[in-house]
């Protein structure tokens, strides 16, 4: 399956890179995905109308609580643009075959939290004690991923679990009900309510120490891609411009945390850690042949499948940039990266394979 990963990156790298050849089928209004209680900066640029004027077409924003749900809305031809997708649901998406293409990187964070319930007494000392307890997880979402390596690290068999499918909110409020024993949680508000009755399974250090972390993309519709691709141009120019003008200012913080339905302090300590690649360095070191987008989309893969095409998968990511770098410069290129940026490189090994629970289809009918 190797070939599927690289078809979402490299199959219509004109798109982006030749947006100026004319869109004969330029759409009237775009509809965009996002998340509530994840605070970007191109929120800035959302409540400021700044997209519509640049566009010159409604930009209509619609709020999801989870990636599988933003993919099932691009499936069904009402969302044009995914922004700040996990990388796990664009993924498992690719791999059934869905016609999306990944042409940005939104966000590069720490990984989600897992939060055990206080009173059990578990941590990673004794993390064997949650073989046979009640799990809540968003399926196919980072928060996923996360908690799927965090097992794997643990050595951890989650075919003896119950894993409820359940969306952050819904994840904490469990955890405080007490009717899940731990909740993998994504979203400033879920993780404060979810950090007020239980703790992470892991600590920030540790999660370094393991190479586990996560970032997101922005993903598109082929069929959007192909038709708007001044649109969609555009619609990356604007979120650069945003997040070179990001200063994390009072006024900055507050517009975003009003829009993200956080409160200032909330969205201040999210934000802290994430990091806005430019667009030259999401050109440099994540798009491209070898590419981290593709790599890291491959070895994630492995984590829900045990078999990921990268190769396919790859095919369906933008190419931005018009000289491929080898794969030696890649990996020097994203070391670098990240140890500018003072974070773990991006990790993801067979071992993950470890893991027995299955990934759960798109189709949830």
């Amino acid at each position: 399956m190797r070939n599927l990963v690289n078809m979402a990156i490299l199959v219509s790298a004109s798109v982006v890179v030749l947006a100026a050849s004319s869109a004969a089928y330029a759409a009237e209004k775009v509809n965009v995905a996002f998340f509530l209680e994840w605070a970007m900066p191109n929120q800035i640029a959302k409540v400021d109308k700044t997209f519509d004027e640049a566009m010159g077409v409604d930009v209509n924003w619609v709020d999801f609580s989870t990636g599988v749900g933003m993919t099932e809305a691009m499936l069904s031809g009402d969302i044009d643009i995914a922004y700040s997708q996990g990388l796990a649901p664009f993924v498992t998406a690719i791999q059934q075959g869905a016609p999306l293409k990944m042409v940005g990187i939104a966000v590069v964070y720490e990984a989600n939290d897992c939060f055990i319930k206080n009173g059990l007494g578990i941590d990673t000392s004794n993390a064997s004690e949650l073989e046979g307890k009640t799990i809540a997880v968003p399926l196919n979402t980072m928060a996923d991923y996360a908690f799927r390596r965090y097992m794997a690290h643990l050595k951890l068999d989650t075919s003896t679990m119950k894993i409820v499918d359940q969306a952050p909110a819904d994840g904490a409020k469990s955890l405080a009900d007490g009717a899940v024993d731990m909740a993998c949680i994504f979203g400033g508000a879920s993780s404060k309510a979810a950090g007020e009755v239980g703790t992470p399974i892991m600590t920030k250090q540790q999660k370094v120490d393991a190479g586990i972390g996560s970032f997101d993309v922005v993903s598109v519709t082929e069929k959007f891609a192909t038709e708007n691709p001044e649109l969609l141009k555009t619609f990356l120019e604007v979120t650069e411009e945003a997040n070179r003008a990001w200063s994390a200012s009072d006024a900055q913080i507050a517009k975003v945390a009003k829009d993200a339905g956080m409160n200032v302090e909330t969205t201040k300590a999210q934000m802290a850690d994430f990091i806005f690649p430019s667009a030259k360095e999401q050109i440099e070191q994540f798009f491209g042949q070898g590419g981290i987008a593709a790599s890291a989309a491959a070895s994630l893969g492995l984590v829900f499948s045990g078999d990921s095409d990268g190769s396919a998968i790859a095919k369906t990511i933008e190419d931005r940039k018009s000289t491929r770098l080898n794969s030696s410069h890649v990996v020097n290129s994203y070391s670098v990266f990240c140890l500018k940026k003072k974070i773990q490189p991006f990790i993801a090994t067979k071992t993950t394979n470890q893991i027995a629970h299955p990934p759960r289809s798109i189709d949830r009918s």
